[in-house]
């Protein structure tokens, strides 16, 4: 415990409350701007076991918020999970830190989030945000919400008591996703991020720790214009979810989904049923078939390819990010024609 002893001689903490972060298992989901900074928080605070999962790998304009990765990262493509456990585990080699390179769907949330104490929402996107939501209500787990765009950043505890408002009482899908903006369209400063993700973070060490000084509503910051504010959403009594359990995205299934991701030019298409995918072997299959094998690179979790009109990341568990496809369609097109699920 030596290495914590700044946090133990803190009164609202102490020895007792380290204890507890020690044998605490967080998820946090999303290893982007806000995901990396509250990990780094977390493993830094000694939170005893983080499952950092994240579906996408990093790239160079990553660097400009993302604390947890270099440019090495960036040049060789690496899962966002496996550079971040491989940062941290320099940090802190006493506590467990678990990748996983995956997108989190219906099929497997309640799996990864099995004995988790605690969820975080580092997410860029609203129906993954509603589906762990769900999730986090029927497994009784609180998690907490964060998200920031251009200056502007909020975030709120969502506790699963019968009192608590859940995301579903003051947000629904519709509202979630009408704004249209996206890091890409309205820019998104690292202050920001990094503001709102540490507050996730502290809030976090006070739930675990078992403090009485947890904050009920929702924060929401701008830096740019220096206006703070809190604001208390009320529980909606027809809530669909913490009322009635009505579990619309977790209860979701089948077929392949395909989605543009957020701020860039690429498209993510998922397979129809879970799969484990040989990529040694499929790697050996396109360099027979591509006009130059030397753009082909196979890693544990992702085998990297360029046919010539598209770059093309295929993942073990059989999804794929396709950069410069013309639409949803031929993204599908191109996924079928490399992958054939």
């Amino acid at each position: 415990m030596n290495r914590y002893v700044r946090q133990i001689v803190f009164p609202g903490l102490g020895l007792v409350g380290q204890k507890k972060l020690a044998e605490a298992t967080v998820a946090v989901v999303g290893l982007g701007a806000l995901g990396s900074v509250s990990a780094n928080a977390l493993c830094r605070a000694g939170i005893g076991h983080l499952r950092l999962i994240d579906r996408d790998y990093v790239e160079k304009i990553n660097l400009q918020r993302q604390i947890l990765y270099n440019e090495d990262d960036a040049e060789k493509r690496c899962p966002k999970a496996v550079a971040a456990c491989r940062h941290l585990s320099r940090v802190n080699s006493e506590i467990v830190l678990e990748p996983i390179v995956s997108e989190l769907g219906s099929a497997n949330i309640e799996q990864m989030f099995e004995k988790v104490d605690l969820v975080l929402d580092g997410l860029d996107n609203w129906e993954t945000r509603f589906l762990m939501n769900e999730a986090c209500h029927r497994l009784g787990i609180p998690w907490i919400y964060c998200a920031a765009l251009g200056a502007e950043a909020m975030s709120m505890n969502l506790l699963p008591d019968e009192k608590s408002p859940c995301l579903r009482c003051f947000l629904s899908p519709e509202s979630g996703s009408a704004a249209g903006q996206s890091c890409a369209t309205a820019g998104v400063l690292n202050m920001a991020t990094g503001m709102i993700a540490a507050i996730q973070a502290a809030e976090a060490v006070k739930i675990l720790a078992g403090a009485s000084e947890i904050r009920k509503g929702l924060l929401v910051a701008d830096l740019w214009n220096n206006q703070f504010k809190i604001i208390q959403p009320e529980k909606d009594t027809d809530c669909p979810v913490c009322v009635h359990r009505n579990y619309e995205f977790l209860n979701r299934s089948g077929g392949s989904r395909v989605m543009r991701l957020c701020g860039r030019n690429s498209i993510q298409v998922l397979p129809p049923l879970p799969v484990q995918l040989p990529l040694e072997d499929m790697a050996k299959q396109l360099a027979k078939n591509l006009n130059d094998p030397q753009k082909i690179e196979v890693h544990p979790f992702m085998l990297n390819f360029d046919d010539g009109r598209n770059r093309i990341q295929i993942f073990q568990d059989g999804r794929a990010i396709i950069e410069n496809a013309q639409d949803e369609t031929d993204a599908q097109a191109i996924y079928s024609e490399y992958v054939g699920l």
